[in-house]
């Protein structure tokens, strides 16, 4: 009696990848199954929209400090008895005021993240007013790469950051992030959760340059 192959087992010389694709593949057409391609060239496990976000809550605690230093500064102003001189007064409101204001637009500001991937770019909303933003077409980035583990301390703190040998981030906690090669050489590095979906969201949309696949 013959053997017959259970029902279900891949064939022999399929090598299928972990997210269903067929990695070195076709799709059907006999053009190569690229990342997030499927059989039959749709990406179905791209959706057409991609939306992502990561929170920080200790920013939390550093806006308490900053309203704080606010509310010190008003009280300041309000409840003193202007015995002691001018220009020392408004000196200590001001910069009590100063120090609370920026403070809390630096926290507030960077407590929240969402990134949007559509076909023609990735958008970037910093805090829950979405202030600062950052729009990035899709036509200008050459390549996304998956960073598991990207710190403060490699930008030298939160927030949106700028370093001349690494190129610009928004680093709004520790961990997983989505990094972006741009055209022009520079880098933009974004904390998000689902990084590897972003990744993948952003290479199935990338157009292929010459002399090299998407994506690579």
């Amino acid at each position: 009696m013959r053997d017959h192959p259970h029902e279900g087992a891949a064939a022999p010389g399929a090598d299928a990848g972990t997210d269903g694709s067929t990695d070195g593949g076709t799709d059907g057409t006999g053009r190569p199954a690229g990342p997030g391609r499927v059989p039959g060239g749709s990406y179905a496990e791209i959706p057409e929209v991609w939306h992502g976000s990561a929170t920080n809550r200790i920013q939390w605690l550093l806006a308490g400090i900053g309203a704080a230093c606010l509310a010190l500064g008003i009280e300041l102003a309000v409840d003193s008895s202007w015995t002691s001189g001018l220009a020392p007064l408004v000196m200590a409101v001001v910069g009590c005021v100063a120090a609370g204001l920026l403070v809390l637009f630096g926290t507030l500001a960077f407590v929240h993240v969402a990134v949007r991937v559509d076909k023609d770019c990735l958008e970037v909303r910093c805090g829950h007013i979405g202030v600062p933003r950052r729009r990035i077409p899709l036509d200008t980035v050459v390549g996304a790469e998956f960073a598991p583990q990207v710190t403060p301390r490699h930008w030298g703190g939160w927030g949106y950051r700028w370093r001349p040998d690494q190129g610009t981030a928004v680093v709004v906690r520790r961990g997983e992030a989505v990094v972006l090669r741009l055209g022009d050489g520079r880098t933009f590095t974004i904390t998000v959760d689902d990084a590897e979906d972003a990744v993948r969201a952003v290479r199935g949309r990338l157009r292929p340059r010459k002399g090299s696949p998407a994506g690579a």
